[in-house]
């Protein structure tokens, strides 16, 4: 028997922006047995969205966490089976900043095929649309919580982009987005460039950079919108 594949769904960053999903996901979902997915409740009323049609209780579904041993022995059960295998995040796409990259750590030591498929992705959306340097930059998830320890990442970020030329990226949760931007005004120089990216393919998008001076001067409201900064010396 021959092994299934693993197919890397994306979805959207935003309920209502089906437009960004390319069709012919569609084909993918219909050629998987099951499904191992950041969180159930969301893709399910994803795909229903994209393919109303869809039979939800005909395929076998697993939540990924943090990939424990049960979830990694179940997905490589289902491929040695010959189970055609898609995994999805709850935004953008999976194995970026996502648990699922753990998932296709295993499938790739097991030699299974690996196809991913194009979505959108916050992370380089907001590269694209930032003015930045997209040939070297370095997405760092969460910076650190406490804000002294915070402070003294960005400043080491804002040095390592300046001798470098690197774009720094990172993200944080959206209850703290206005700490965080707060952060970065204090401690990066005037003249830093900081991209601010907000509700990325949704109703409110605006992506827009400026120097850390310009921004001090009207600070945006973020709290609890989905956003990703990005920094450049």
């Amino acid at each position: 028997m021959s092994k299934g594949k693993v197919y890397l769904i994306p979805s959207v960053l935003q309920e209502d922006a089906l437009q960004t999903i390319p069709t012919y996901i569609i084909d993918s979902i219909k050629d998987c047995q099951v499904f191992f997915v950041e969180t159930e409740k969301n893709t399910r009323r994803f795909f229903k969205k994209i393919w109303k049609e869809m039979v939800i209780d005909d395929y076998q579904w697993f939540a990924i966490h943090k990939a424990e041993e049960s979830v990694k022995s179940a997905f490589l059960v289902a491929l040695n089976e010959g189970k055609n295998i898609g995994i999805v995040s709850d935004a953008g796409c999976p194995g970026i900043a996502d648990p699922g990259q753990l998932l296709i750590e295993l499938a790739q030591q097991n030699h299974i095929v690996v196809q991913p498929l194009v979505g959108p992705s916050s992370i380089l959306l907001a590269l694209m649309a930032s003015g930045m340097n997209g040939q070297n930059f370095h997405f760092h998830g969460y910076l650190p919580i406490d804000g002294l320890e915070r402070k003294k990442k960005l400043k080491e970020l804002e040095a390592d982009s300046l001798i470098k030329k690197t774009t720094h990226i990172f993200i944080e949760t959206p209850y703290r987005n206005n700490q965080l931007l707060t952060d970065i005004i204090q401690a990066c120089k005037p003249m830093t460039k900081i991209c601010i990216g907000v509700d990325i393919t949704g109703p409110a998008e605006k992506i827009q950079t400026k120097a850390a001076s310009d921004w001090n001067k009207q600070l945006p409201e973020l709290h609890k919108i989905p956003t990703i900064f990005l920094i450049q010396a």
